[in-house]
């Protein structure tokens, strides 16, 4: 299971986030963070398209009650933000894709987590990167503090990769553990966050 995140313009130029955040959506976002269940809720559905939850099983994973949960539920689905399907007499929910906003949605989440400035600075002190994979907690929505990060290249700067560690994470506030490799063989959950391909 995997999910392209997005492809960076082909001269690499920075996507120009931070004017049409604050000018646009930074209203949007205090309205709707004002829990930290709700942002929790926001990055296990926003950071993959794929993510799907239900009611005790999301209270479980977050340890939430159950009534806490159902509220911000709630509140995401009223205002068109997650739809909600039955699976074998289980109610589920999930990003509701085809809201207008879903896609600036997804942007702000991945800016809070700092996942564009792990892109960002990979892709500068690296070399030649052909993916950068995210896996693990964070590619299930679970905002435990620590992202797990394939590197996918065939000549990466092996020595590099404990400094670029440290770096990126004073500058995300979260751990980050990066894993590299040739190629990506692993059918666990994931999110490409870049690709080569996509950018030629």
């Amino acid at each position: 299971m995997g999910q392209t995140w997005r492809s960076r313009e082909k001269n690499h130029s920075h996507f120009h986030f931070k004017n049409v955040f604050f000018t646009t959506f930074k209203p949007m976002l205090e309205e709707l963070i004002t829990s930290k269940t709700r942002l929790r809720l926001l990055i296990k559905f926003f950071i993959s398209q794929a993510n799907r939850g239900y009611l005790n099983g999301l209270a479980t994973e977050m340890g939430e009650s159950t009534n806490s949960i159902r509220k911000e539920l709630n509140h995401l689905q009223g205002a068109g933000y997650l739809e909600k399907v039955k699976v074998n007499n289980k109610v589920e929910y999930k990003a509701n894709t085809k809201h207008p906003l879903f896609a600036v949605l997804q942007k702000v989440v991945f800016k809070h987590l700092g996942l564009e400035d792990v892109v960002d600075t990979v892709l500068e002190r690296m070399g030649d990167v052909q993916e950068i994979i995210l896996v693990g907690d964070y590619a299930h929505g679970n905002d435990s503090g620590k992202i797990e990060v394939f590197l996918i290249g065939e000549q990466l700067n092996m020595e590099y990769i404990v400094q670029l560690e440290e770096k990126i994470e004073k500058l995300i506030k979260r751990k980050i553990s990066f894993y590299l490799a040739s190629k990506f063989l692993s059918t666990q959950p994931h999110i490409v966050l870049f690709n080569e391909k996509d950018n030629r």
